[in-house]
């Protein structure tokens, strides 16, 4: 066989045989196509193999890796290999695909992003096994309008191209999840796209849209949604997009921001606003539970509702850029919890007594006095934080009585252990802050509130996490930055409902890949400013990441620049490192 050729075809039994190589300039070598076909030069020798050790006649090449060459054409030769799965031809030359590709009927995954493609063949849409396709960073300006027949395709990336439009035909990709059109020129989408009833993730960053079809508030499904950089003059409303969690929408043209556009977003967890010409904001903001980041930076917003500061679950507010009037600069510069803290004091300011805390009388304790029962009964919180004590006096978990409690924040004090009074409120508790205490273990009591999805507890002397949080499995975010781990703690690869995990400023020294790609729903991992020495090459197969964060750990690779281009770089920098 060509020595040109470097194959590794497994033994009988496999299901796979898999061939990669990148070394090659204009075209692939004859042999590679005809891998199935031509007898290896060993099946010509007199060795005595038995039936079971024949192997080049019992495996078929399913997997064909040749990305990162400067191939400027495929063969239709191409055909010879109908057993193929997953073709990936990323970072070549190719200025179209040969007509041949139709014929791979068993093709599950194809990647020809980053080539010069200008067209896509007809025949493209005849593989109806597809799952995922990708064919960013091509010149493409059109796709064939019988798009629609690859009705398993569950991920399409056509980001980084110069599409002014998509067929109507979209509408039939019915198992469609992930659509990418970031980076076109499109002024409008269709209306038929919100017929894609199992869409989660719809990213439209960077192209001229002006409007948004009203239809895409029946998005049932929809979870993420990228907007940023387009040309809206209002924000949608989204009646029933009831699972959104993250809507990107900076950089845009909107003057407005009403109550019926926040109404419905009950799950969201991101808002970005950045860049757009707000006046102000609603008092309704506060009907988003949820929301833990939003980003207001550079508006025209001179005031802010006093209500804001009760957002139970904010940890970042961006206020940069606006002509803010009622805070001083100093009072920003000190972060986002320091104006929470001060937007609270002006609600009791407006307030008084009334609806807040209870006037304190000679009959009333003074532990008492200081539960916020306004916080209990309204949004469901139960607050004892900023107290300096080393312990949740009794009183407080009394004054709860019947009330129903989503949220639980008992930051900034002295806690020594979790309060095991806690357990008491696992009905119904979804979101812990015990972030900035003195706690160094984790009791079972946490580890029994079975609803919890946000578990704050940064800023302690934790070195490790108990096995018991295994019981946590609906657990979406924890926050561990700024403690005392050496490891990354073995229990998080087990809870794969994990989608943020931030372990930033602490000792750790290595990541396991291979269990972090198990962890399929995990979105953001933040290991800034830990002990890294290395990171493998094989992280790049964690591709559900969106933000990875490194910064400030001892290894020498990936370099700077690669870090500062963001995490789609850094984990294609990753996947090409990794050994063949």
């Amino acid at each position: 066989m060509d020595d040109e050729v470097d194959t590794c075809i497994a033994r009988a039994g496999s299901v796979f045989g898999r061939l990669r190589r990148k070394v090659w300039e204009r075209r692939v070598p004859q042999a590679v196509w005809r891998i199935n076909v031509d007898l290896p030069e060993e099946a010509s020798q007199n060795y005595s193999f038995n039936s079971s050790e024949r192997w080049w006649e019992q495996t078929d090449l399913t997997k064909l890796i040749i990305s990162n060459n400067k191939l400027q054409s495929l063969s239709d030769d191409l055909r010879l290999l109908p057993a193929l799965t997953i073709l990936d031809v990323h970072d070549n030359l190719l200025t179209s695909l040969p007509c041949a590709i139709g014929e791979l009927e068993n093709l599950q995954k194809l990647n020809v992003s980053h080539n010069k493609l200008k067209i896509l063949p007809e025949e493209l849409t005849k593989l109806r096994n597809l799952k995922g396709l990708f064919l960013q960073y091509n010149e493409l300006t059109s796709v064939p309008d019988r798009f629609g027949q690859l009705h398993r395709l569950e991920e399409l990336d056509l980001s980084n191209n110069r599409l002014t439009a998509v067929p109507a035909s979209f509408s039939s990709l019915s198992n469609l999840m992930r659509l990418n059109l970031a980076g076109n020129q499109m002024k409008d989408l269709p209306a038929e796209i919100t017929r894609m009833k199992r869409l989660k993730h719809l990213d439209c960053t960077s192209n001229c849209l002006e409007t948004i079809p009203s239809e895409l508030a029946s998005m049932e499904s929809l979870e993420l949604l990228y907007l940023r950089r387009n040309k809206l003059h209002f924000l949608p409303e989204f009646p029933s997009c009831i699972l959104l969690k993250e809507l990107h929408v900076g950089e845009n043209q909107i003057e407005m921001l009403g109550a019926e556009h926040l109404k419905h977003l009950k799950s969201i967890h991101v808002l970005d606003l950045r860049d757009n010409k707000l006046k102000s904001i609603p008092d309704e903001i506060t009907m988003l539970q949820a929301l833990e980041r939003l980003d207001l930076t550079n508006n025209d917003i001179s005031s802010l509702p006093h209500a804001l500061g009760n957002l139970p679950r904010l940890q970042f507010l961006a206020l940069e850029g606006n002509p803010l009037r009622t805070i001083r600069r100093e009072l920003l510069n000190k972060g986002t919890q320091e104006v929470l803290k001060y937007l609270r004091s002006k609600i009791k300011g407006d307030t008084g007594n009334q609806n807040d805390t209870p006037i304190e009388t000679a009959m009333t304790l003074p532990s008492q006095a200081k539960v916020n029962t306004h916080a209990i009964t309204t949004l469901k919180l139960l607050d004892y934080s900023e107290k300096q004590t080393t312990l949740i006096p009794d009183e407080v978990f009394d004054a709860v009585g019947s009330n129903i409690i989503t949220s639980i924040n008992f930051s900034k004090n002295h806690l020594n252990e979790v309060p095991k009074r806690i357990v008491e409120l696992k009905a119904a508790v979804c979101d812990v802050n015990l972030s900035f205490n003195k706690l160094s273990c984790i009791s079972a009591e946490l580890c029994m509130l079975q609803k919890l999805t946000h578990l704050d507890i940064r800023n302690n002397l934790l070195a490790s996490l108990p096995e018991e949080m295994e019981a946590l499995m609906k657990l979406q975010t924890i926050n561990l930055s700024c403690n005392r781990f050496k490891t990354f703690p073995s229990i998080l690869y087990r809870l794969r409902t994990l989608e943020t995990v931030l372990l930033s400023n602490n000792q750790v020294g290595s990541v396991d890949p291979l269990q972090l790609k198990r962890m399929d729903k995990l979105a953001t991992l933040d290991l800034q400013n830990n002990d890294l020495l290395h990171i493998p090459p094989e992280l790049g197969h964690c591709v559900s990441l969106r933000t990875l964060l490194l910064e400030g750990n001892p290894f020498r690779i990936p370099r700077a620049a690669i870090l500062a281009k963001g995490t789609d770089a850094v984990l294609e920098y990753l996947r090409d490192r990794i050994p063949t």
